[in-house]
């Protein structure tokens, strides 16, 4: 494998309009233990291991582009979580951010609850032993065949997300002589500070029902009235990758004023509120999540003082984290393919996989980390760019970052923090196949999900 220097660009990114990195960092071996899995570490030699297994070891067993999940480190998580809100407080895992049925099954044994918004969620929820009455079933358009099944199954909540979501549950719930737990969604106007595509609670996009003009309020009279609901609380989500509380806050004071309007207008006070996920994490050495205690004992004050001064009993509280589980606890391993230095810019690392499993840079503007992981290297830094293999422009993983000036083809690198939506989002664009999911624990990998083969492509090809 080479190892010689390729002419780099510029070493400081000072000199760039936009980019995450102002200057290179100190040390291009060093790991940033916020942004990798916690068993990873670095050997002398400076290969990167993770779960006790060198990543070139990884690289030989399953090849490349991968994803490596930290199973130690997801387990651990999921006990924060439940340990944080405890026994009065519900954690519901959510189901978008990654899925598989060895997921499901360390959630049933870590004590989690799970969050479904599709039916093939739910086929894989249930088939991975998943108990019914442990998952609440989302989206803003399920059909009438997912919410059958989910009723019929008797999934423990189902959270309505419009005015024709709620007769459409209620009629098939009577139906099947059943009387269905449900929440409502409502849309509190709370603009997170977050991507446009990503913040869920201001009114002008599809999820929910609107506070404003009394839509909410309306929303539960309809509900109260039908035979064939139980209506147990609010549900209420602003948002994805938020770290400042401020916006948790407004949202949980105008979802108890609308628990304090429907007692005063019912006579009844709804036992559930479910504050929905969104906590952010590290993808970068500047981003700073809270601890699990820390945002439990926040949302737990916050809902307390607000029920306190509306004069309300403090309903049951309910959590979804997704990213903030599964997120740090996998990273991307990649082989590094062409090396183009452009002078005065940078230079383009292009790598074996790219937006076909991780979407979001291209979609989101998301920021990560990458590292060498192959090899230590005492090399200046490089600013660059790394890039996928696919036919865009926009086929970016890592927009800004500082690489070893000796990166060659033939090493690897691996970006972290892709535990959550990279291979959920993940796509055959260019008929790429789609990479597989390797479970690390003790010593140990396995494939939890296999890699894409083009038989699997064709198979589906039926023209």
């Amino acid at each position: 494998m080479s190892r010689s220097a390729h002419p780099a660009g510029p070493r400081h990114a000072d000199v760039l309009p936009e980019g995450h990195y102002t200057a290179p960092p100190t040390d291009l071996n060093a790991l940033d233990e916020k942004v990798w899995a916690r068993t990873v570490s670095r050997n002398d030699d400076g290969v990167v291991r993770v779960g006790g297994i060198e990543v070139t070891r990884l690289a030989e067993e399953f090849g490349t582009p991968a994803y490596f999940l930290d199973e130690a480190d997801f387990r651990a998580r999921c006990r924060a979580w439940a340990d944080a809100f405890g026994k009065d407080a519900d954690v519901f895992y959510a189901g978008k951010a990654f899925l598989s049925r060895a997921v499901v099954r360390w959630l049933t044994e870590e004590g989690l609850n799970l969050d479904v918004c599709s039916g093939g969620e739910l086929t894989t929820a249930l088939d991975a032993g998943m108990p019914a009455e442990r998952i609440a079933f989302h989206g803003n358009n399920k059909s009438e065949q997912e919410i059958e099944r989910a009723v019929r199954v008797g999934v423990g909540r189902i959270v309505l997300d419009s005015f024709q979501e709620i007769v459409r549950v209620a009629h098939i719930a009577q139906s099947l002589g059943k009387r269905q737990r449900v929440q409502i969604r409502v849309t509190v106007g709370v603009e997170a500070h977050t991507h446009e595509f990503i913040a869920t609670a201001h009114e002008d996009q599809k999820f929910g029902i609107a506070l404003a003009g009394g839509q909410a309020a309306e929303a539960v009279r309809r509900a109260l009235r039908l035979d064939g609901l139980e209506l147990i609380g609010i549900h209420s989500h602003i948002g994805s990758q938020i770290f400042d509380m401020a916006g948790f806050e407004v949202s949980a004071r105008r979802v108890v004023q609308l628990l304090a309007q429907v007692r005063d207008e019912h006579g009844v006070e709804l036992p559930e509120i479910d504050l929905g996920g969104g906590l952010g994490i590290a993808y970068t050495s500047e981003d700073d999540p809270r601890e699990p205690h820390d945002i439990a004992k926040a949302l737990g004050e916050i809902v307390t003082r607000e029920c306190e001064a509306a004069g309300l009993r403090t309903p049951r509280i309910s959590v979804e984290p997704g990213r903030a589980i599964v997120g740090p606890t996998a990273f991307t391993l990649y082989e590094v393919g062409t090396v183009k230095p452009l002078e005065g810019l940078r230079t383009y690392v292009s790598v074996d996989g790219g937006m076909s499993d991780n979407i979001r840079t291209a979609l989101y503007d998301a920021e990560y980390s990458v590292a060498l992981v192959s090899r230590i290297s005492d090399a200046a830094p490089m600013l660059s760019r790394v890039v996928g293999k696919h036919c865009e422009s926009g086929d970016i993983v890592v927009k800004d970052a500082f690489l070893p000036a000796d990166l060659a083809p033939g090493d690897l690198i691996a970006v972290p923090a892709t535990g959550a939506y990279c291979r959920s989002m993940a796509s055959n664009y260019n008929h790429a196949l789609r990479p597989p999911v390797v479970a690390v624990r003790d010593g140990e990998a396995r494939v939890i999900v296999r890699r894409e083969t083009e038989e699997d492509l064709l198979r589906l090809d039926v023209g």
